[in-house]
């Protein structure tokens, strides 16, 4: 299991004396255990985790994004290395071409013509690309081939 490999990961992070791998699985495996509260369940699912960890990459983006206008350099290589580390354990992200390539199926599926049916398309592709691809991107993806 994920969480498994994460707790392992930071055991040997620990062991290393590797600081930023700590503090980001730190706040990782934080998350989780705040999610598993929130939902009642001992442990999650891969798939939950996958939903934590595609957040706590967003927020890392996010993040850089003000550092950098900030001029905070320092803090814009510690996101960067933090994004890197949750990223490793998040699944292959699709490239545009397959995203594209998935919309066009879900498209024909779902017999959508216009923008109103957007949420018919999203519905279709959504599971398939659930946490192997920017959200935003997606719904700009299937946005654009609705027009």
């Amino acid at each position: 299991m994920l969480q498994d490999k994460i707790n392992q990961d930071l055991v040997d992070a620990m062991k290393a004396g590797d600081s930023v791998k700590v503090s980001a699985l730190r706040m990782l495996n934080s998350a989780i255990k705040n999610t598993a509260i929130a939902k009642k369940i001992e442990k999650l699912e891969d798939a939950d985790i996958v939903d934590i960890l595609s957040k706590q990459a967003k927020q890392r983006s996010e993040s850089i994004e003000q550092f950098k206008k900030g001029n905070r350099q320092d803090l814009v290589d510690k996101e960067t290395k933090e994004l890197e580390i949750l990223k490793s354990y998040m699944p292959e992200q699709l490239s545009e071409a397959e995203i594209a390539k998935i919309v066009q199926d879900a498209i024909s599926e779902a017999g959508a013509k216009t923008r109103q049916d957007m949420g018919k398309v999203m519905k279709i592709v959504m599971p398939k690309a659930k946490g192997r691809c920017d959200s935003k991107m997606l719904s700009d993806i299937v946005s654009k081939n609705l027009s």
